[in-house]
């Protein structure tokens, strides 16, 4: 799994970079934006899924949006952060998940601007055995131990913007759902909240940010995994806050509850 993600998204990286800052892009029925680039990674990738793991089911945000009834699926962002891909910002990537049984078990993000990839397995709840951890440019990472303060960051998205007065922290806007999370992950921000994320942009941060040691909340009740064979996730938004440790969820939600 590893290789193959780490092959697949550096070679498609290393094509994204050519378009980087030079492509137009329109925006889909969501508000959300789109690029040919985008078209032709989600193309490429789910390509060498098919011809690597025929097996596996795929879901991907420009293509299928129909969650299979396979064991095993693979769930893809081409380009997460497309404005900033768009115009010459280097903070996007490509991101990657594979779930088993619906649960994601193994996330792969590359960042090919900045060269930084990060990947993580975490198997809790799944049935499987094996190691778990969580890993940026393959040395291990772990979310911040620190107690929240005022020289702390904290990250939000553009929906997200009217909670900052509340936020007790100095806040921080990637422009990038995935770099937002993996920021927390890594211990560099204390936690972190996205207002409308599909599950292409969770499914790969997942395994990842629970190997690390942070803590997903979702804002709305019912839960995000498994996915279920059928249903169609292509509209679906989950307003989600993840934070550095458990301690510090019953700081930070009812500051951010009003984005359900």
């Amino acid at each position: 799994m590893f290789n193959f993600a780490q092959t697949t998204t550096t070679e498609v990286g290393q094509q994204l970079r050519l378009d980087w800052g030079s492509v137009q892009a329109s925006e889909k029925s969501d508000g959300s934006l789109v690029t040919q680039s985008d078209h032709w990674a989600d193309l490429e990738i789910r390509r060498r899924i098919n011809d690597t793991f025929p097996e596996h089911g795929l879901l991907s945000e420009e293509g299928e949006h129909l969650f299979p009834a396979t064991d095993w699926c693979w769930i893809i962002d081409p380009i997460d952060g497309t404005t900033n891909f768009t115009r010459g910002l280097p903070i996007w990537g490509i991101l990657m998940g594979l779930l088993y049984r619906g649960t994601p078990v193994f996330g792969y993000v590359h960042l090919p601007p900045l060269n930084q990839s990060f990947h993580g397995l975490w198997l809790e709840n799944t049935g499987l055995t094996g190691p778990s951890g969580a890993f940026r440019n393959q040395q291990p990472i772990h979310s911040s131990l620190d107690t929240p303060g005022s020289d702390h960051f904290f990250n939000v998205c553009t929906r997200s913007t009217a909670i900052i007065p509340n936020i007790p922290c100095k806040i921080r806007l990637m422009g990038m759902a995935g770099y937002n999370f993996l920021m927390v992950a890594s211990g560099v921000a204390i936690a972190g909240v996205e207002a409308t994320p599909k599950v292409w942009d969770i499914a790969p941060l997942w395994p990842i940010l629970k190997a690390a040691g942070a803590v997903w909340t979702p804002l709305n009740p019912e839960p995000i995994f498994p996915l279920q064979p059928g249903e169609d996730y292509g509209h679906r938004s989950y307003p989600i806050l993840v934070v550095s440790q458990e301690q510090w969820v019953s700081q930070f939600q009812p500051l951010v509850q009003s984005l359900q």
